[in-house]
């Protein structure tokens, strides 16, 4: 069993934020966190036990590894087994396909920590196919554009990607369509906007007239979005930015340059959401000598409706369930045994829950969302 170790004391300026909060609400307010690193940051600072019952927060689709679909998960395993090298994130290995993960294929797989690496990688192994899997959204996709774009002007002939990377704004407006997620409002992904600007979730506030805030890291940038939601849900919605960083709100000009000169947007599979228009991104034509896909001819199998591992992980990414509402959760499905990917994850909804739970299982109590 896995007990976290308690939460850190709150932060001095944390008291008189949540008395603000507190001062705001008059009605239940529903918000979702969509990043996974909001959500174990919420955790981890014990900020999500200090908020009001009032507040309701669920966790959403930004977890890369947990939304790559089975299918994907799958044809990876088979580029392993062909012989080819394939390259992976570490929460990667450890997410089970329809039948075993890339975890247990020995020198088939190996583990690295940037896209770069691969370069150094494919060229100390030259008689081999080295495959990077290109998982993430817009934070990791410039690095892997960027890899790509050397590989290209290098002749890196035995390297190639298998491009699974996902964008965020799509599948924000995919819930946003979903009539039975009954939702005020968004805390954002401060380091995708980093990447991509802010203006990328302005459609959330002008479309479908939902609070939305971009926030950091920090609990004071998270509460501080936090009480604004609330602002937004009583005056009307709008685009709220709470980051201590001084980025610019246009983003990053180079990585978008990078992102759009290698890929372009493309209808991809998330794990237990189904297809979602122009939702991944897929490596251009000029690339194409790269593109593991291509290269060897892969057919990525569709997703069945239950995600493939039959838990729960499709509507706790969706924030239609809690992990404690799914059946699976903390008893068959535990961070050393999981069923589906939201517990293999280090930012995965699951994990995190059963991580920072104070009994370490199941909090079958607690009060959905919270």
């Amino acid at each position: 069993m896995l007990v976290a170790s308690p939460p850190p004391a709150p932060e001095p300026n944390v008291p008189r934020l949540l008395q603000a909060l507190k001062a705001l609400l008059d009605r239940r307010v529903v918000l979702m966190e969509v990043c996974g690193t909001h959500t174990v940051s919420l955790f981890r600072s014990g900020l999500r036990s200090l908020l009001p019952e009032e507040i309701t927060l669920l966790s959403g689709p930004g977890c890369p590894v947990c939304v790559t679909a089975q299918g994907e998960i799958d044809a990876a395993i088979g580029l392993a087994e062909s012989g080819c090298l394939v390259l992976t994130y570490g929460d990667m290995a450890r997410v089970p396909g329809s039948h075993g993960s890339l975890a247990g294929l020995g020198k088939g797989v190996q583990v690295v920590t940037s896209a770069a690496q691969s370069l150094a990688i494919a060229r100390r192994n030259p008689g081999r196919d080295v495959v990077f899997l290109g998982v993430g959204f817009e934070t990791t996709a410039p690095a892997t554009a960027s890899t790509i774009m050397r590989a290209y002007a290098e002749g890196e002939g035995n390297l190639s990607v298998l491009c699974l990377h996902k964008t965020v704004p799509p599948v924000l407006r995919h819930l946003c369509m979903n009539p039975e997620l009954k939702l005020d409002g968004f805390m954002l992904p401060g380091n995708v906007a980093v990447v991509t600007g802010e203006g990328c979730y302005g459609f959330l506030a002008s479309e479908f007239s939902k609070a939305a805030a971009v926030a950091g890291f920090e609990p004071e940038e998270m509460l501080s979005a936090i009480i604004d939601l609330v602002r937004q849900v009583h005056d009307g919605p709008r685009l709220s930015s709470y980051r201590r960083r001084d980025v610019p709100r246009e983003g990053n000009a180079s990585a978008l340059r990078a992102m759009s000169e290698v890929f372009e947007p493309c209808d991809a599979e998330w794990r237990g959401l189904g297809v979602i228009p122009m939702s991944g991104l897929a490596i251009r034509e000029k690339y194409s000598g790269l593109d593991a896909a291509k290269r060897f001819g892969l057919a990525v199998k569709g997703e069945p409706e239950d995600c493939g591992c039959g838990c729960g992980c499709g509507k706790v990414l969706s924030g239609l369930m809690t992990p404690p509402e799914c059946g699976m959760y903390g008893t068959v499905c535990t961070p050393e045994t999981p069923v589906g990917p939201c517990m293999v994850s280090s930012e995965g909804t699951c994990g995190t829950w059963y991580r920072w739970s104070s009994l370490g299982t199941a909090a079958a109590g607690a009060s959905p969302g919270r």
